[in-house]
Formats: structure tokens, sequence, C-alpha cells
């Protein structure tokens, strides 16, 4: 199925989990379609995506399939459930394949987490480019991290999920979090339905001086720190819902990341321009479904 021209066109899925994007594009400045599509149960949703790849496939066709989800998901192929969500908290979508979108296309199918993918379009086309090491969070319905290292995603046994690392609590708070899983992980305090339930109120309409984002901003500087000492990023950038509504967060991020790390190791090289280092992603809106296109990219 190939297009004939020099950049090909990837079919790009970003499966979120409250909508998903198909978008037919070679880059940020090549997209030649875009739907959106609501995530609601896996036979809907999954269905609604197929028909969209069947229609991209009749005309004008792509070079590859790239598929960023989210997670948790299968990324090893020697595994029995290769493509399949795993133990989510998205609980109708457990064991979701997510292989019946793409089967008989005949084309390369790349595969990779939704914050994965961002990271990665970020290093090509973002706010990331000519860094060996970086790491894309999204803070919104959920929370995740992707960690990109010398040009390809970090994955193992399984893939990071720093959103559910459990840090430090804020002296005194017992609120035990909405995490279906953990309670009070980093996304049982820090996501958006944790600062709704939290404060009773969709996170928009939270004004900054609400001591509800305290124990986001705790919450998510114990995160960053975190990353630092492990994953070493050069740069973190931040998007998603929550990120996106609420600009002023970045600067109490930057401060808190500062005062945990308390000049530990890297702390000065990270103080000295926390700016550059904890920023908003420069694709905007779309690193998601630039991600996807990335991931195809890597299927070629």
């Amino acid at each position: 199925m190939n297009t004939g021209i020099a950049s090909p066109l990837i079919a790009g899925i970003e499966l979120g989990g409250t909508k998903c994007v198909c978008v037919l594009a070679s880059g940020p400045d090549d997209i030649r379609d875009e739907v959106r599509l609501p995530t609601t149960t896996p036979d809907e949703t999954l269905g609604a995506i197929r028909a969209v790849l069947e229609r991209w496939a009749a005309g004008p066709g792509f070079a590859a399939i790239g598929i960023a989800s989210f997670g948790p998901v299968e990324l090893d192929p020697k595994a029995e459930k290769y493509g399949h969500v795993t133990e989510t908290t998205k609980l109708a979508w457990r064991w979701a394949d997510l292989n019946v979108m793409h089967r008989g296309f005949g084309v390369p199918v790349a595969l990779d987490t939704d914050v994965n993918g961002a990271a990665l379009a970020e290093g090509l086309w973002g706010a990331a480019r000519g860094l060996d090491s970086h790491a894309y969070a999204t803070v919104g319905t959920g929370i995740g991290v992707g960690v990109v290292v010398n040009g390809r995603t970090v994955r193992g046994l399984g893939h990071p999920e720093l959103g559910h690392l459990k840090v430090g609590r804020l002296p005194g708070d017992q609120w035990p979090g909405v995490c279906a899983y953990h309670g009070d992980c980093v996304e049982g305090l820090a996501s958006g339905p944790a600062v709704e339930a939290r404060a009773g109120k969709p996170g928009i309409e939270v004004t900054p001086d609400d001591p509800a984002w305290d124990m986001v901003v705790h919450a998510l500087g114990g995160m960053l720190h975190n990353l630092v000492l492990t994953a070493c990023p050069q740069r973190v950038l931040i998007g998603g819902g929550v990120a996106d509504g609420q600009p002023w967060l970045f600067e109490r991020l930057r401060k808190a990341l500062v005062e945990s790390l308390a000049g530990y190791g890297v702390a000065g090289a990270i103080a000295a321009d926390v700016e550059a280092f904890i920023q908003p992603p420069g694709l905007g809106s779309k690193a998601g479904p630039m991600g996807a296109i990335a991931v195809g990219l890597g299927a070629l």
C-alpha cells in the first residue's frame, strides 16, 4: 500500500481513555485526515476505528499503521497476549484485543503506549529535538510518563507506569485517593478525577488558590523527583487536560522539583534552567496524535 511520495503516509491511532484520534499523516505539517471518536466499549470503539482504516485503505492508502494506546498494554511481540490491554483502570477494557483494528491490511504495524508515542513525536518534531533522553508526561484522566533514551522508548517487562508510583504524602493528609488499584498513588492523588473528587468540581473550575492543588503539586513533584533520579531525562514535557487547563501549575511543579531534589546530584543543572527542563510539549495538542504517526514510522 505504497503512497508513492517521499514521506510515507502513516495511519495513526491514538487510543485514549476518553477519546480516540485517527490521523492519516506523514508528520505534523502533512495531515491528510483526522477523525475523533469517543472511547466507549472495546467492540464499538475498535470497530469504528477499523472502519476509518478501511476507508483510508481504499484511497489514498498508507504505508504503515501506528497504534499509541492507553495502558497497561502488552508490548512484547512474543507474548501470547501481545496487543492486548492488560490490567487497566478502565474495567471494560481489561484484556481487550487491539489487534482486531488492523488485521488484514497488509502493511507493517507498530504498537506502543500513548505517552511513549507522544515522547517519540516530541523527539522527532517537538521540544525534545536533539536530546539524547527525554520524557513526556500526561496529566489528565490518568497520569502516564513515556521515556525515550537514544531515540527508543523504554520497555522491558512491561513499560514505565510512573503514574502509579507511591510517593510521600503531605503531612497530615489522609485522603485515600481514587486509584482502583493503589488508592493514593500519583494518579490517585493528582489526576483529573482526583482533583474533581477532592475539590467537588471539575479541575477547570478549581481556582489556583484552592488547597486541592497542594496535593496535586506534592504528588507530581514526587513523581518528577523519582523520574529524574531513575530515567535521567534531559527534559520533561508535561501535557494532558489538567496541565493544559492550569498553565500556572508549571511554575509550582518546577519549584517543587528543585526543593525536593535539595541540591543532590544533577539538581544544580536543573535549577539553573528549570524553565527549559520542565515545559509544555512543543507540539501542543498534536503530541498525542503525532505520537501514533511516530510509532507507525518505526514500523517501517
